[in-house]
């Protein structure tokens, strides 16, 4: 009778779908950006790498970025306006339509009272619709062009780092084993390094490749960077991440830190069936989310850094989740 009611046990748990909620960094997880304006990300490889060749791909990067800001997401009127997220000021729009709307004409500035919040709010709104939509849909061919010669550039001088996914399985393979080794060391808040990240894993991650069978998770991509909310956007956008990155998910943790950030998608998104893993490259998400007891996984892209391996993969990622949250249900 015992083994008949553990089996049945067993086979509801596994009739229970996971949500796995993935908060990543942006600079130097997700893209490369500072790393190649001060020449940090040449200067990793000893001189393999072209310094000048990388400085200038940054500059124009930033450029890109500060261009698509500028002429089609209000960042000269709103630049001083930061918000945390995107609908954090959603209850004062009240849902004009915006289809002839002259934003020029508004009159949008100080004091930062109600009446600007709203407009403020029409900002936003036409913002993530332009996000929705996609570049696309937003440039003209000549930028466009720009845009993607400037990303081909990019991802072939990083060994396509925006892109990849290259897996050598061996590699991988030993890569874990020491996770497992670490892993008995560190329990819940588990940091554990890894290399190189992609877009790839974010759609496998989003069920979006065969990578891995999604029929017992559900996921979501979130990101929170420390750089303001609409240059953030911008990127996602310009790197490609928004078919895999919902703008309702980019968090700015500008002035409230990261901490706060993780405290918001814990609250939005929190169930008995829910997991979260925060992965990035700075010690601020690392001790927010040892702070929240999740693993943190330690993106490096320096050539000599400890378990530096082509990359990660999302199997990967669950045995480290597995790992962490098994501890933590076992210590009660």
């Amino acid at each position: 009778m015992d083994g008949v009611v553990a089996a049945s046990a067993d086979a509801t748990r596994d009739e229970i779908k996971i949500m796995n909620v993935y908060i990543w960094d942006m600079d130097e997880t997700l893209i490369l950006l500072k790393s190649l304006l001060d020449g940090s990300y040449a200067g990793a490889f000893d001189g393999l790498k072209d310094h000048d060749k990388s400085v200038d791909i940054g500059k124009r990067w930033e450029n890109l970025i500060l261009e698509l800001c500028d002429e089609h997401f209000f960042y000269e009127e709103i630049e001083n306006y930061n918000e945390p997220f995107l609908s954090a000021v959603k209850e004062y729009d009240d849902g004009k339509d915006l289809t002839t709307y002259d934003f020029e004409a508004d009159c949008f500035s100080s004091p930062y009272d109600d009446l600007n919040k709203r407009k403020l709010a029409y900002r936003h709104r036409a913002i993530g619709e332009k996000y929705t939509k996609g570049l696309e849909k937003i440039l003209d061919h000549h930028m466009i062009k720009v845009w993607n010669d400037l990303y081909s550039a990019t991802d072939k001088y990083t060994d396509g780092w925006l892109s990849s996914a290259l897996m050598w399985h061996n590699q991988m393979l030993m890569w874990y084993n020491r996770v497992l080794m670490r892993l008995k060391l560190y329990k819940v808040g588990a940091s554990v390094p890894c290399m190189r990240p992609s877009h790839k894993l974010l759609e496998e991650a989003m069920g979006k490749s065969t990578a891995e069978s999604t029929a017992k998770h559900s996921s979501i991509n979130c990101i929170v960077t420390s750089g303001s909310l609409i240059p953030s956007l911008a990127k996602c956008l310009l790197y490609r991440l928004d078919d895999v990155v919902a703008f309702e998910n980019v968090y700015s943790s500008w002035e409230v830190g990261k901490l706060q950030c993780f405290k918001w998608i814990k609250e939005r998104y929190d169930g008995p069936n829910v997991r979260f893993c925060a992965i990035g490259d700075g010690h601020e998400e690392c001790t927010a989310a040892q702070i929240m007891k999740w693993p943190f996984v330690k993106i490096e892209f320096h050539p000599d850094a400890p378990h530096r391996f082509p990359g990660l993969n999302l199997p990967t990622i669950h045995r480290i989740m597995d790992t962490v949250y098994d501890s933590s249900s076992n210590d009660g």
